[in-house]
Order: structure tokens, then sequence, then C-alpha cells
């Protein structure tokens, strides 16, 4: 369910709740004010006898609706959160093969013409996060790169330089060699094969 979609059902519920408690609210003060008039021609007090105090029912409805719309809006962040988890493959490219695909497919337009972002590369680089995009274009650029020169380049941490590169490796974008007490950086053959 979209937020658009579960913020109306939400609403409408809590209208419901606020017309119901409403409605019951009346009758329980017409009910109260019948009683009274009654009692007050029989000049005895009919208050052990009329029903529940209207106060109670705008109280009930209140704390009803309070809660309900309280309860939406702490699970309202959550069902954004599930739908950015859900979006389709070709928004959050999952593997190397994934991001070339798109690329490939956001070339043609759908009445034929070419796309005029050519360059696979540039488009490669265009779905990835900020902090991967600032990692993998000096690769790109510079294959064989080590992590050191990646660290000055890109002005992370090692740590976090470290990290972004074992993602973009998880995900095929790129491998590295050992050498020495460093890495050097390659970018993968997938990517290598849209640069020429």
């Amino acid at each position: 369910m979209n937020r658009r979609r579960a913020d109306a059902v939400v609403g409408l519920l809590v209208t419901v709740v606020l017309v119901v408690g409403g409605v019951l609210s009346w009758q329980a003060y017409q009910q109260q004010r019948a009683f009274d008039q009654m009692g007050s021609m029989m000049g005895t007090s009919m208050s052990a006898v009329h029903g529940t105090n209207p106060l109670w029912y705008v109280l009930g409805t209140i704390l009803v609706s309070t809660a309900i719309g309280g309860a939406y809006l702490i699970t309202r962040d959550d069902l954004s959160v599930t739908e950015a988890s859900d979006s389709p493959p070709s928004e959050m490219p999952r593997s190397a093969s994934q991001v070339i695909e798109n690329s490939a497919k956001d070339r043609v337009q759908p009445n034929g013409a070419t796309n005029p972002e050519e360059q696979p590369r540039t488009r490669v680089l265009d779905l990835l996060p900020d902090d991967e995009r600032r990692i993998l274009e000096p690769v790109l650029t510079s294959p064989g790169i080590t992590q050191i020169e990646l660290r000055d380049r890109s002005d992370f941490s090692k740590s976090k330089v470290s990290q972004t590169v074992s993602a973009l490796e998880k995900r095929g974008l790129l491998y590295r060699e050992r050498q020495g007490r460093t890495y050097r950086i390659y970018p993968s053959d997938d990517l290598r094969q849209t640069q020429g």
C-alpha cells in the first residue's frame, strides 16, 4: 500500500470515529436532557436513572482518534522505508551487469531516438550514490589506482574507502589485487567493455 492511499484510509477511519463519537455524544446529551426535564416535572432528581454522561463519549472519541492517528504517524515512516526498499531494480542496480543493462535500455527512447547520453560510463556513475561515485570514478579514469591514492582523491577516511570498495566489489563493479601492503583497484570487465 502506498503512502498516499494509507493516508486516505487512516483519514477516513479517524473521520468515521469522530462522526460515530459525535452521534453517540449527541444522543447521550439528548437522553440526559430528557431525563433532567422529566425529573424537574416530577420534582425529583433523575440523575441515578439516566445513562452515561456525554462528556465520556467526547473524551473517548478524542482518545480513540488520537490513538489511531498517533499509531499511524509512528508506522508511516516505516511504510515509506518499506516502499523505498521495494523499489524496482532499474532504480537501484545491484550488480555491474544490471547497471550496464539499465544503461543500454536508457539509451534508446520510446520513439526509437537515441538518448543524447551515449556514454555508458557516465550513466553508470549517475546511477550510483555520491560516495560510491567518488570511489568508482577515479578507478575508471585510472585503472590500477592504489587504495591509498583513492583515499587521497576521494577525501574519505581509510575505513570509508575500504568499505565502499568492498561494497562495489561485491556488486561486481570493480575488483582489487593485492600489492604489498595495499591493493590496486581495477574496474570490472563489464565496465571496461562499455568504456571502449
